[in-house]
């Protein structure tokens, strides 16, 4: 082998700029797009003649496969791939068709966004928060979030899925190879033209007929006019005269009414409307409501509060549900009226700077706590059902009134524990009881289960304070003793302090319980159904009665200096 040291001679010159001129016409570069030619097709791969590199390239025929290419390829046809690696650690060339379709549909996005053009999409699928939509031109997948898929909301997009249309690029992410679109804003843009040229046939003081109750909001109702035509507002200030706090006291989605145009705004493509200036201000006149008078008024709309009701046209008023009945349990609107009832109501409020009316229906009705006053008393016995129970009282419903009672449960029983007695009664059990108080104004209703029978207090009639009767000892404890006076069903305490005079003596653990002993009586007050007993005023009566009965007129003489005072007198008189 000869080996060129010198290489200056003119024959290593010309072999130079051979290889230099031939190496200068094709440049590979690795991540770039390169277009070969199928030199040769088997069952697994596919191969390419690529210039510039010293080995084929070779394709993988599933890739060619799942690109749906295979029919169009043939020996002979230019593919354009994407070079990833001019050799690998085997020496091989490695390319890709599908990233070479991705980089070439990229490459397009990339220009429809920069010019702000709309592209060809199709939706293929849904996925979370949106759909995938697939660019018809490069087959790119794109995604597409819920809120852009239309202008309003959609909840089957069915007759949308593999239908070709028009799509905005609204985002691009080239490093994660993102795509965002919107079919909204291709909507919105048409729209946009046409809109214009519809609000140029409106101008205030135009009246449109039936528009129909699209949507609410917290400042007013949107209603849809010819069919989709236009979108409309009516602010809240136009919706009645009088005061309305949200659309949907007044409007039910669906239903149709006349607007007054009174505003065009051909800039935001707006027009204004009002409902309440189609007729005359109703409180110019107001001065024609009395309070207190009955008045026949229409039910408009039903809420889960109560309803509202119009005086007149335009003259709204709300019917609370507080004022539809005289029971204090919350009655339902809906069951009492439907809409376009009318009905008696009472004006109890008119509020002409805050324009306000305010209406009642159980006005109209005789307040039942006046009629049960009128048939039973305060006194009478009257019979009920128990509606319900808690911890300290049972309450019981008359049908006939609709009322309901307040039994507490220290009215059970002149002697049983209240807690006790309360577990011996269920709902829905029927009860004689006596009525014992009737507040009309507080609509409140105190009744008695006790006051049926004879008080057992009534014992101690024509007794008196020093009396002394026998009880029975049932139960001691620190406190002292509870006794129950012999033929009486009541039960008492005498306390530790009452028990004797003697401190020593004064010991409930002296009595076991069925002893029969004396006490006297040291307070009674039969209204206030109060009597206290006591052994020590007892002991202390009988102590006073025995020194009365059996003491001497001479006791005490035998005590030193008894005599003193007579010697004191006689030795006076000597002198």
């Amino acid at each position: 082998m000869e080996i060129y040291k010198d290489l200056s001679k003119p024959v290593i010159k010309e072999f130079e700029n051979l290889l230099n001129s031939q190496l200068s016409k094709v440049k590979i570069v690795e991540g770039e797009l390169v277009s070969g030619s199928v030199t040769k097709i088997t069952e697994k791969f596919i191969f390419l003649f690529i210039e510039g590199l010293k080995s084929e390239p070779i394709l993988d025929i599933n890739e060619i496969k799942s690109l749906n290419l295979l029919d169009k390829i043939k020996v002979g046809s230019k593919l354009e791939v994407l070079l990833e690696k001019i050799e690998d650690k085997d020496g091989a060339v490695i390319v890709s068709l599908t990233k070479a379709q991705k980089l070439k549909g990229w490459k397009e996005l990339e220009k429809a966004y920069e010019s702000n053009e709309t592209i060809m999409g199709k939706i293929t699928s849904k996925c979370k928060g949106g759909v995938i939509v697939e660019h018809i031109d490069t087959g790119s997948l794109m995604f597409c979030p819920g809120s852009q898929i239309s202008d309003k909301p959609i909840k089957d997009i069915t007759h949308l899925m593999n239908q070709p249309q028009k799509f905005s690029l609204i985002k691009l992410d080239k490093i994660r190879g993102n795509a965002c679109v919107s079919r909204k804003q291709v909507i919105a843009s048409n729209k946009k033209v046409d809109k214009a040229k519809i609000i140029e046939k409106f101008k205030v003081g135009d009246k449109i007929k039936d528009a129909v109750v699209k949507g609410y909001s917290s400042f007013g109702c949107f209603f849809d006019v010819n069919n989709g035509e236009l979108d409309v507002l009516v602010h809240l200030q136009e919706i009645s005269y009088s005061r309305v706090g949200h659309p949907d006291e007044i409007f039910n989605i669906g239903e149709k009414h006349d607007l007054l145009v009174i505003s065009v705004d051909k800039e935001k493509l707006q027009v204004g409307c009002s409902i309440k200036q189609l007729s005359p201000d109703p409180f110019n006149h107001i001065d024609n409501y009395e309070l207190n008078k009955k008045y026949k008024a229409k039910v408009v709309k039903i809420t889960d509060y109560g309803c509202f009701c119009e005086l007149e046209p335009g003259l709204t008023s709300l019917l609370h549900s507080s004022e539809l009945s005289w029971s204090k349990k919350a009655t339902s609107a809906k069951k009492l009226f439907k809409i376009g009832d009318e009905i008696d109501c009472i004006i109890t409020e008119i509020d002409k700077e805050k324009r306000r009316v305010a209406i009642s229906y159980r006005l109209t009705q005789e307040n039942p706590y006046e009629k049960l006053g009128k048939e039973f008393p305060v006194g009478s016995s009257i019979e009920g059902k128990i509606s319900s129970i808690n911890e300290y009282a049972i309450y019981i419903k008359f049908d006939k009134f609709e009322i309901e009672s307040f039994l507490h449960s220290n009215d059970l029983s002149y002697t049983g524990n209240p807690e006790e007695e309360l577990k011996k009664y269920k709902k829905g059990d029927q009860l004689k009881v006596k009525i014992l108080e009737i507040k009309k104004d507080d609509q409140k209703v105190r009744v008695g289960l006790k006051q049926m029978q004879k008080d057992p207090i009534e014992w101690f009639n024509g007794k008196k304070v020093n009396d002394v009767i026998t009880v029975k000892v049932i139960s001691s404890s620190g406190k002292g003793l509870v006794v129950k006076p012999e033929g009486c069903d009541l039960d008492f305490l005498i306390k530790k302090s009452q028990i004797a005079i003697n401190a020593a003596d004064a010991r409930p653990s002296r009595y076991v319980g069925g002893e029969r002993i004396d006490a006297a009586i040291s307070e009674i007050d039969l209204n206030k159904r109060k009597v206290s007993l006591s052994i020590k005023l007892l002991e202390e009566q009988q102590n006073k009665e025995a020194v009365s009965k059996f003491s001497s007129p001479l006791s005490g003489k035998n005590l030193p200096f008894s005599s003193l005072s007579d010697k004191l007198e006689e030795n006076k008189k000597k002198k």
